[in-house]
């Protein structure tokens, strides 16, 4: 199977398809999976979902996804670990690579970024003004976590704490998409969504095989990095039980309803990564079909938790 092609400026020489390809749309998925999610626990507690701003929700969430998207290969592109990456598994690993192959310049990429970030603010206000003023510590708090991912001074990937800043920001797309529903804060999207927020964390960590030599290099001490390869494996597994542990406990407790279980079945897509990752944590090049499984597994369970959550037989949350 031949490798996807990395980004042109000839085969993207329409502006708009060029600017809207820098967002990594493809990569936007578990965005739209986490706002379905807090869709649907603000559902399964009996409140009626309010079509234009479920939408609204929806864009501006993808709209902020796609700013931190392009702000982390402005600083990566700054950094240099991007250009010195020869192990990269395109298009999941190594950064876009628009400005690495003259797409878009650097400059051009840092405005870009910055200005969907800004963009959200306004749009968050008014999500606000017709929810409630909670919304906005989400929102904030999001932003934030958006932005000190990749950005100094925080860099808190270089830190070693970009899964911890993973888990936090899609746990507030699913808390942030039910608040805007229920207007107030409730238990049940974290019930829901703390799992599906730790599998999103995990695809950002597995991502970091492929890249530690260049990011070593470059002085991005991600956790890979710091713990090395062969100890790092054991991280991939720990943030997966934790994952699967999360709903399970939150059925015991009673705070999702018994076929939420249904959503542990893609335990079997982690597994399978793990043991690729086990054998070939070394090899970038075998990585690619670990790094498809642990999207898959995160996707997966967001789906299929929001699905039963919203069924009517589900019960409330």
């Amino acid at each position: 199977m031949t490798k996807p092609m990395e980004p042109t400026l000839e085969a993207l020489s329409n502006p708009f398809l060029r600017y809207f390809a820098a967002t990594r749309p493809a990569f936007l998925s578990v965005t739209f999976v986490g706002c379905l999610l807090g869709l649907a626990t603000a559902a399964s507690s009996g409140i009626s979902i309010g079509p234009a701003l479920a939408t609204a929700t929806l864009f501006f969430a993808l709209m902020a996804h796609a700013g931190a998207n392009v702000i982390n290969d402005y600083y990566d592109a700054l950094s240099g670990c991007d250009a010195a990456n020869t192990e990269r598994q395109f298009p999941f690993t190594g950064g876009s690579r628009f400005i690495q192959n003259g797409v878009l310049s650097l400059r051009a990429t840092g405005i870009f970024g910055y200005s969907l970030l800004a963009a959200v603010v306004p749009a968050g206000l008014w999500l606000t003004a017709v929810s409630a003023s909670g919304l906005i510590l989400i929102g904030l708090a999001g932003l934030v976590v958006g932005w000190a991912y990749s950005a100094p001074p925080l860099k808190l990937q270089s830190r070693g704490l970009g899964e911890f800043a993973i888990t936090a920001g899609w746990l507030l797309v699913v808390v942030g998409s039910d608040f805007v529903q229920r207007h107030g804060f409730a238990f049940a999207p974290v019930a829901a969504g703390l799992g599906f927020a730790l599998l999103v964390a995990n695809v950002l960590y597995i991502n970091q095989f492929p890249d530690v030599k260049a990011d070593a290099g470059a002085g991005k001490n991600t956790l890979v990095v710091r713990l090395g390869v062969a100890r790092a494996r054991w991280g991939y597994v720990a943030i997966a039980m934790l994952a699967y542990g999360w709903p399970l406990l939150m059925v015991l407790l009673g705070h999702l309803p018994g076929a939420a279980l249904i959503a542990v079945l893609p335990a079997a897509a982690s597994t399978a990564a793990a043991r690729q990752l086990w054998s070939r944590a070394t090899q970038p090049a075998q990585l690619a079909p670990a790094l498809k499984l642990t999207i898959l597994a995160a996707s997966l369970h967001g789906l299929l938790l929001a699905i039963i959550l919203a069924l009517p037989w589900s019960g409330p949350v």
